[in-house]
């Protein structure tokens, strides 16, 4: 499968590691230092990851911690729209992530801006249209494994085989997206939703056999229940965890972090380098 990421004009390989920095237009995601309430908060949090070296934004406008309040499709549409002409405006020549599951949302914002990455939640389960929109419109997708929603998927953590489930359900997601005439497709393995944190750590172990589908990989652990849980700390605290296991994740062949901390996860980029060619 080709590794280079195309968003219209826009083009990012991803033989080396890439970082996609997570910008929340949310009041409740988990992690406070995330949100950006107002489009100062925006240009702020853009503006440092930048500087830091992010290779692609992802900005969502819906909070999926476990136990997060539903938001409607014109709320999130009105947070994208206020933060997208902050970035589209300051930071064109950065490719855009879109963290929704809408399909309208999707289409209303391809309108307005052009390409971007589609991050879905949901692999495509909450709203059925929106593989086909992303197929019509040729975007690259992000496909991640969930049960559920928010307030539903930690009472849904039953596996046989936590590692072997969510390979073959990525597997076939791959085979829907290529009938859908989507050629992008990019992997997450979902840590966090509806996965105990020892589902989690066995799933993790497991990265280099999602890595063997063919398929980009995205790890998105930063800063989870996952890490500060077991460690009793609290979510602020969970950097150096982060840091740690961005590393493992990137000896499995990981190829793009979701991260709250740019600057962090591309000196793990570095050492990762290090490790590799020395």
């Amino acid at each position: 499968m080709d590794m280079t990421i195309t968003c219209g004009t826009r083009r990012l390989s991803l033989h080396k590691p890439r970082i996609m920095g997570i910008i929340n237009v949310t009041p409740d995601s988990f992690f406070a230092g995330s949100r950006c309430v107002t489009s100062h908060d925006v240009l702020a949090r853009a503006s440092l990851m930048a500087v830091q070296g992010v290779d692609i934004f992802d900005v969502g406008a819906y909070s999926t911690r476990p136990g997060a309040f539903a938001v409607s499709e014109t709320e999130e549409l009105q947070r994208l729209i206020a933060a997208l002409d902050v970035l589209t405006v300051h930071f064109p020549q950065t490719m855009l992530s879109i963290d929704t599951f809408r399909a309208n949302v999707v289409e209303r914002l391809h309108d307005r801006y052009g390409p971007f990455i589609v991050n879905d939640v949901t692999g495509g389960e909450a709203d059925p249209q929106l593989l086909t929109v992303t197929g019509r419109l040729q975007l690259p997708y992000v496909v991640m494994h969930s049960r559920g929603n928010p307030q539903t998927m930690q009472q849904l953590t039953d596996y046989d085989d936590v590692a072997q489930e969510v390979t073959t359900y990525l597997q076939r997601k791959m085979e829907v997206c290529n009938r859908m005439g989507i050629r992008q497709v990019m992997l997450d393995p979902g840590f966090g939703f509806a996965k105990t944190v020892k589902q989690n750590y066995t799933l993790f172990r497991h990265i280099e056999t999602i890595v063997a589908l063919g398929a980009p990989v995205l790890v998105g652990i930063s800063r989870k229940t996952m890490l500060w849980k077991p460690l009793d700390i609290t979510p602020g605290e969970a950097l150096t965890a982060t840091a740690a296991l961005h590393l493992q994740a990137l000896l499995q062949g990981a190829h793009i972090l979701r991260v709250h901390d740019v600057a962090e996860a591309k000196q793990m980029i570095k050492l990762y380098g290090l490790l590799k060619t020395c």
